[in-house]
């Protein structure tokens, strides 16, 4: 049996896929797949989603979460984020639009297929490891850099993955989203 987090955000993955919307799992799902797995309130999808897609995933949804047609709707015009509630659990699921800065962009051509589930076979899209730690550092950046939790996190990845990321991709990214302070910080860290 799946963890609740993974079995929820599954519900919204299907209705995604059953609307043809492509997605990846990034925030703290995916620093866990990469890095130190700790409990999360919350997942984090971001997906290509477009107006008319609002309606038939708010019917898509409604089965099992709590959804808001207007709040899908905001979200996609001003290139946002919503929420849906799972009933059952009080579990929420953030979705945030893919916006379209050159490093949105590349985060989903980067995105990875991983298996979750052998038996039934089941991959969905997470953030590459590389794309997980840069979005990781730009959300603690955006909070006043005072996170424990997410510094935690992209120190977890690095830690767990240091010998298969592309520190070339990390160190060009982190300038251009202009965090080559942060990175380089936390490539200090996670090599002691």
């Amino acid at each position: 049996m799946l963890p609740e987090p993974i079995a929820v955000t599954l519900l919204v993955i299907e209705a995604l896929d059953n609307l043809d919307v492509p997605y990846f799992i990034g925030g703290s799902l995916a620093s866990a797949i990469y890095g130190v797995a700790r409990t999360t309130i919350d997942a984090d999808l971001i997906a290509d989603l477009r107006s008319e897609h609002a309606i038939p995933l708010a019917k898509e949804l409604n089965k099992n979460f709590y959804v808001s047609i207007e709040a899908i709707q905001d979200a996609v015009k001003r290139r946002g984020s919503f929420n849906v509630i799972h009933f059952d659990t009080i579990f929420k699921v953030d979705i945030f639009i893919m916006k379209t800065r050159p490093f949105d962009l590349m985060q989903f051509e980067r995105r990875v297929k991983q298996v979750i589930s052998n038996d039934p076979p089941l991959n969905i899209y997470f953030a590459s490891t590389e794309d997980t730690i840069l979005a990781k550092l730009e959300w603690f950046r955006q909070g006043g850099e005072v996170s424990e939790r997410q510094w935690k996190d992209v120190l977890g990845v690095l830690k767990t993955q240091l010998e298969k990321i592309d520190i070339t991709y990390l160190k060009h990214w982190s300038v251009e989203l202009g965090l080559s302070d942060l990175m380089e910080r936390a490539l200090r860290e996670a090599v002691k």
